[in-house]
């Protein structure tokens, strides 16, 4: 996903509402976001479906290597020959 552009991909909610179509294929076709402002406030951010997805997998990503340098830092860790020798013994089931 791009970074939006403020002066290309930043509109007001009721300009929004007048072009929606022609904004949901800006967004399909740059692969930037579209900030909408409500009030000269922003209001709501419009994603392609895959440029979401992809941030949502980015996301849960960095979420697991948070959780496993706390799962290190508690000293919860697992060696490697103990972890090779838990998955062995899984994949002989």
């Amino acid at each position: 996903m791009k970074r939006p552009r403020m002066d290309k991909d930043v509109r007001s909610l009721s300009e929004f509402r007048a072009k929606v179509a022609s904004y949901i294929s800006q967004v399909r076709e740059t692969h930037r976001p579209l900030v909408i402002t409500n009030r000269g406030n922003g209001a709501a951010v419009l994603l392609d479906v895959s440029d979401y997805e992809a941030l949502l997998e980015e996301l849960e990503l960095i979420r697991d290597v948070r959780d496993a340098e706390k799962q290190v830092d508690a000293g919860a860790a697992v060696g490697h020959e103990a972890a090779l020798r838990v998955l062995h013994a899984r994949l002989r089931k």
